[in-house]
């Protein structure tokens, strides 16, 4: 995927492959294209992509997703974006997703 990336390596999303049935809802779901359906099983196909919106998870009907939607790490993509700075997201202090 090209454009907007997320932070590297620090999203919170998470799949359970045992609790996946393949149905897709993911992959339809997902802004960011992160999910791909493989052997009718989803994968995690561009993690740093997901921008932690919460749509794969609201629309799982297996739960086999979870991902702490909101954290505030998109927002600081966005505001970076905006402004023309780097996207900053040490939440433990002044940042601009958490200050």
């Amino acid at each position: 995927m090209t454009g907007i990336r997320y932070l590297s390596n620090v999203v919170t999303l998470r799949l359970d492959e045992t609790k996946c049935t393949g149905c897709g809802m993911c992959e339809m779901v997902c802004p960011h294209a992160v999910f791909r359906i493989e052997q009718h099983q989803a994968r995690i196909a561009d993690r740093d992509a997901c921008m932690e919106c919460g749509a794969c998870a609201r629309n799982c009907p297996a739960e086999a997703i979870s991902v702490d939607a909101g954290v505030g790490c998109a927002v600081a993509i966005i505001k970076g974006a905006l402004t023309g700075t780097s996207p900053d997201c040490a939440c433990g202090g002044k940042s601009s997703c958490c200050g």
